[in-house]
């Protein structure tokens, strides 16, 4: 009786294993997506800022960018923006 009880068990486990979903550890296989990381996060962030007018607060995002994430994709495009505000304001010093 117990080991009836025992193969049930297990046959019932088994049953409910194969109707459960497959789940898949790595990224969709068309490459198409891609999960933000914080240095994503906030390259965005600054950009909304520069078009809030808030020029202050996306540099200083972008620095936090450069000083935090220094490998990230965006952080070649946040130096050139930055150095694009240095010279517009000592630009417009002269």
């Amino acid at each position: 009786m117990i080991k009836s009880a025992t193969l049930l068990g297990a046959s019932a486990l088994v049953a409910s294993l194969g109707n459960a979903p497959m789940q898949c550890g790595h990224g969709s296989s068309s490459g198409s997506a891609r999960e933000d990381d914080p240095g994503d996060a906030l390259y965005a962030l600054s950009q909304d800022f520069h078009v809030r007018g808030n020029d202050e607060a996306s540099r200083q995002t972008l620095r936090f960018l450069i000083d935090k994430y220094p490998s990230n994709r965006h952080a070649p495009a946040a130096r050139a923006e930055l150095d694009g505000a240095n010279d517009s304001r000592t630009d417009a010093g002269k």
